[in-house]
Parts: structure tokens; sequence; C-alpha cells
């Protein structure tokens, strides 16, 4: 008998409305267009991508992992895989700390702050265009930044063509992509409670003590969309690099982007669908990385409660 108490219950499934299997058969239909454009735009032909990358571009022969041998070999693509990394390692925290930092400064500035909301919200309406030629008249060799210096008695740089084009690829990113970051972190922070501060502001909280224990902690799902959305973006800078530079710019700033459009142009199938599919494993693995972290997390913070 006491075994029989012990059987766990069967879940009882709770029907459905036929006005509710109406509205999702419709949903459905709604979605369909897109469902059949994705699949036809997108996966269809990366599963194509994915069968060449095993082929060899002329007759069809099977070559197994040879493209991606040669891929990883080569020392194009090895640079410009070191240089988008480097530039994501460098540019990611960086955005995110200085947006972070702008969000909270504007948001207790009440005098100035729908004007420095405006000034900052400002560089991401322009075209990339704009702003790349923008900067490129201040770095160009004899561009404004070289002219204030000669005035000066410098003798000024080429700061496009030298290491430093690394650094103005990334202070034209950030600029440009400053306010984005900035519009997020200021919504998640104005769903913290004002009561916590109040709060913490009674017991004797220091500024620093209610970023840290108050701030941050509530900031957690905007850090991970802000950090995630940033990253994806994070692959587009191509725009800026060719804009400052064109085609085969200094070393530094030579990215991922230029490698495909030069293979693109010779027409080497094997290594660029074999560089397409790593890309996609990578990128896919560090999303699914993060969403597993996220996922960790809210069952940690779930079981504390």
């Amino acid at each position: 008998m006491w075994m029989k108490q012990l059987r766990p219950l069967r879940r009882r499934r709770i029907p459905i409305s036929q006005s509710k299997k109406t509205e999702y058969r419709t949903a459905y239909l709604f979605l369909l267009p897109s469902l059949l454009g994705v699949g036809g735009f997108v996966f269809l032909p990366f599963l194509d991508v994915f069968r060449r990358s095993f082929l060899q571009a002329s007759g069809h022969v099977f070559v197994g992992f040879g493209n991606y041998r040669t891929v990883l070999q080569n020392e194009a693509f090895q640079r410009a895989a070191g240089n988008t990394a480097k530039f994501i390692l460098v540019c990611i925290p960086l955005l995110l700390t200085l947006s972070l930092s702008i969000a909270v400064f504007v948001q207790q500035s009440k005098t100035y702050q729908k004007l420095m909301k405006t000034g900052f919200l400002l560089p991401m309406a322009l075209p990339v265009a704009s702003v790349a030629v923008c900067f490129k008249m201040i770095f160009d060799r004899h561009g404004w930044l070289n002219l204030f210096l000669r005035q000066f008695g410098g003798k000024g740089a080429d700061w496009l063509s030298s290491d430093s084009a690394f650094w103005v690829l990334i202070a034209c990113y950030v600029w440009k992509n400053l306010g984005y970051d900035m519009v997020l972190w200021l919504a998640g922070l104005s769903a913290i409670p004002k009561e916590q501060y109040d709060a913490a502001k009674v017991q004797g909280a220091g500024r620093w003590a209610l970023f840290r224990y108050i701030t941050l902690p509530q900031l957690a799902e905007t850090i991970f969309v802000t950090g995630l959305l940033s990253f994806i973006n994070a692959f587009r800078v191509f725009r800026e690099a060719y804009l400052l530079s064109g085609d085969y710019p200094d070393k530094s700033i030579y990215m991922l982007q230029h490698l495909f459009n030069n293979w693109f142009t010779s027409l080497d199938i094997q290594k660029m669908t074999a560089a397409a599919v790593m890309l996609v494993l990578l990128i896919g693995g560090i999303l699914s990385g993060e969403e597993f972290w996220k996922n960790c997390r809210e069952k940690k913070e779930e079981q504390r409660k």
C-alpha cells in the first residue's frame, strides 16, 4: 500500500481551448513567410557552404579537413584573426566601462541631463561613412592633427599607416557606439528602485558602496545584454576600417572582413568556406557559453531565494 502511495502523480495536461489553437495557427501562418525566407536564404546556403568546405573547388573532390588546415596555416588568416580578437578584447571592455560611467553620470546630473544625452547620442545618428571620413580628416598624414602639431614645432606622424592605426580605429568605433550602449545602461539604471539607495544612504553608505552593492548587482541582466550586443557589433568593424584605410590597410587593422573580401575577389572558395564554418562555430560557441552562464546564474539566484 505504502509503495502505491509513493508513486509520483502524473501531471495532467491542461486542455487548450479552441480559440487558443486558432490563435496559434494564425501566429504560425504569419511566421511562415519569415521562416521560409530564413530557411531559403540562410540555412540552406550555410549547409552548402558547410558541404563545400570539405571539397576541392575544382572537381569537387573530397579533401576532408585539408581546407581547414590550409586556412589555419595561412599567415593572412592568423594576422586577421589575431587583430580581430585583439580589437574585441580591447574595445568591448573599454566601451562598456566608458558607457556605464557616462550613463551613471548622466543619470545623476540634473542640470544638463538632456544636453548630455543629446551630445552622446548624436554620433549614433550619424552614418558610419561620415564618422570615418571625419576621423580620416583628423588623423590623415596631412590631416588636422598633424597640422596642429606642426604649428607647435612637432613633426606629426602617419597615424593610419602605422601601428597607431589600431588605436585610431578603436577611438572611431567607441565614439560611434558610445551612445548606443549608454542608452542600454540608462534603461537598466532607471529600473533600480530609488528606495534602495535612500535606505543605504541612511546607513552611511558612500558612492562606491552604492555602486558596488546596489547598482552593479541590479545591472546583471543589462550587463549580459549590453555585452552580448557589443560582442556581435564588434565583428562589423570592417566598415570603419575599410573607410579609414581601404582594401589593404596597415597590418594592425587588417581584420577578418578584409581577408574575406580579398578571398572573394580572387574567388578562393576553399578558404572562404572553411573559414566561414570555423567562425560560425566559434561565435556560436561563445554565445552558447554566455547563455549557459546566464542560466546558471539565474538558477543560483533562485536557489538562494
